[in-house]
């Protein structure tokens, strides 16, 4: 297991609001992703649960190299990048497996097709949850907004809607995941 807390805090001031925007969005997907890997285990499928829990807890980690006041990130990239900044973070440090959580997790992943049509400042190859413990991660982010914390979870049509207004694609990817892991209503 790794220590997620001290790998936040080398970015983050305990002190800061940006570090509690972090710390109860990634408490929010964390928990419920721990959740999906305890029925998906009851299940028999194989899924690491240590490591999603950590991922989970620092798959938003490159939102602090962010411009987004809305959730006190004062940096100077795009939003957009979060997750590609996070990868590079957390590769540095050696946590490759972790770091792609990070890159692969925005929307229900981001294709090539996605980023070109969509003209996004990302790299130009798919940015897609490959691992189930990855598409754990991305499905359970999907449920719980920086900017409205603390809240329950979104409901299921809520984010439908959100991920249609990304595309027909990014809608089949969350419906994919959605019948994986179940209806978010079935998880307490």
């Amino acid at each position: 297991m790794i220590d997620y807390n001290s790998i936040i805090e080398r970015y983050y001031d305990p002190a800061t609001p940006l570090y509690d925007v972090l710390m109860v969005h990634s408490r929010q997907v964390a928990e419920l992703a721990a959740q999906i890997c305890e029925r998906l285990i009851a299940q028999g499928v194989p899924v690491d649960a240590d490591f999603v829990y950590e991922a989970a807890m620092l798959h938003d980690i490159g939102i602090v190299k962010t411009d987004a006041d809305g959730i006190h990130c004062h940096g100077t990239e795009p939003y957009i990048k979060h997750g590609t900044l996070g990868r590079k973070m957390l590769d540095d440090m050696g946590l490759y497996r972790h770091a792609l959580v990070c890159e692969r997790h925005t929307g229900a992943g981001l294709s090539l097709n996605d980023i070109e049509t969509q003209n996004l400042p990302l790299p130009h190859r798919d940015l897609l949850p490959v691992s189930v413990e990855e598409k754990i991660v991305c499905y359970a982010d999907k449920f719980f907004s920086k900017t409205h914390l603390g809240e329950a979870p979104k409901p299921m049509e809520r984010v439908r809607l959100s991920m249609a207004r990304f595309g027909d694609e990014s809608l089949q990817r969350f419906n994919e995941m959605a019948q994986m892991f179940g209806e978010i209503s079935e998880y307490s």
